[in-house]
């Protein structure tokens, strides 16, 4: 009694092990590095445009209206979509992460990915011939509706395969999206397979992801969507945080387990279907951007969701940056360097999982 009573004792003081102070203060960092980000990804490019000239250059300059179609129709559509698809790629990658209880986890487990990728790969390899009614009455939106449906579809066929008498188990949800990915590869092969030598070409390019085709229609169109899921997903913050400690444990606590599984394929099927839909297939920034946050600012979701936004903004922009400087004025694939990044970052979780590593 004497110890509860002592004025040394502060109960509101952090718990030894307790971040929540160094995360708050990452958000202000990641905040920085998003800004530095954006900086070099709207100042940098192979064009030569000026940012000085288009403030003071005459308005019958021919150079200063190149530079304002390059700066307003190009760069800020090409950084925004960056931003919102890194953002989407990366809550999307804590929220399966918390779901399925594993730091390897990634939005591609539960389909979204395949069936999006089939959905693309329908409109370039048949949109001229079996599918052209269709693209015809969906015009510019044809790719990024397939791919969307497609991914949502996929989803929805492999959370009704893991659900049974309303109880949805994870492992075979995993199990299931593995092998629903399988088939839809093959399908992929198979449409590959009878494609012609520019729509192989299309279907190659597509799958390493690129920002080069960003534009205000395609912002405009995928934006909503990312923004909503993404706010759905942070909503699940705390939800999330108390399944850590198991589905029998967060049920006691008042979490509704089973629509926390439904919300949050929801919401990861909305962010990364919309992404795959207007970027193409970018690979590891589901994995590598929560993994590295939660070493740095620990496995809290309330933080963790936020700093994951940032970081995988900033992640991507950067990354779409190097992607058009590095072999100017071509450009690399942005799916390239996120892996070139991402693949050792993978390994090295591995490695030291195998050591014993917890999260």
């Amino acid at each position: 009694m004497t110890a509860l009573s002592s004025p040394d004792l502060d109960v509101n003081a952090p718990q030894a092990g307790d971040r929540s102070a160094l995360a708050r203060n990452a958000l202000w960092v990641l905040g920085a590095v998003l800004l530095a980000a954006m900086a070099l990804s709207l100042l940098t490019g192979a064009s030569g445009a000026s940012l000085e000239r288009l403030f003071i250059g005459g308005s019958d300059d021919p150079l200063v209206a190149r530079d304002r179609l390059v700066y307003f129709d190009i760069r800020l559509p090409r950084l925004l979509l960056g931003m919102l698809v890194g953002s989407a790629l990366a809550v999307s990658g804590v929220v399966m992460q918390g779901l399925f209880r594993n730091p390897l986890a990634d939005p591609g487990l539960v389909g979204v990915s395949s069936g999006a990728g089939l959905g693309a790969v329908l409109v370039i390899v048949l949109g001229g011939t079996v599918l052209a009614p269709a693209i015809a009455a969906l015009g510019n939106y044809s790719l990024q509706i397939f791919a969307f449906l497609g991914g949502l579809a996929t989803t929805i066929l492999i959370y009704r395969l893991a659900t049974r008498r309303g109880q949805t188990q994870v492992a075979t949800m995993l199990l299931a999206g593995i092998a629903v990915a399988a088939l839809l590869g093959a399908v992929i092969g198979v449409l590959i397979y009878i494609a012609d030598d520019a729509q192989l070409r299309d279907v190659t390019f597509w799958s390493l992801g690129s920002l080069a085709g960003a534009n205000w229609q395609k912002v405009l169109s995928s934006g909503p969507f990312i923004v909503l899921a993404i706010a759905g997903c942070f909503s699940l913050g705390a939800a999330l945080n108390a399944l850590t400690l198991g589905e029998a444990t967060a049920n006691h606590l008042g979490i509704p387990v089973e629509r926390l599984k439904r919300l949050a394929i929801v919401c990861v099927a909305a962010a990364t279907g919309a992404s795959v839909a207007v970027s193409g297939g970018i690979g590891f920034v589901g994995i590598v951007v929560p993994h590295l946050l939660r070493l740095v600012i620990g496995p809290d979701h309330r933080y963790l969701l936020p700093a994951s936004a940032l970081l995988g903004a900033a992640f991507l922009v950067s990354a779409d940056a190097v992607a058009r400087l590095i072999v100017a004025p071509a450009e690399l694939p942005i799916g390239i360097v996120t892996a070139i990044v991402g693949g050792p970052f993978f390994l090295w979780i591995l490695l030291a999982r195998r050591g014993g590593l917890a999260w």
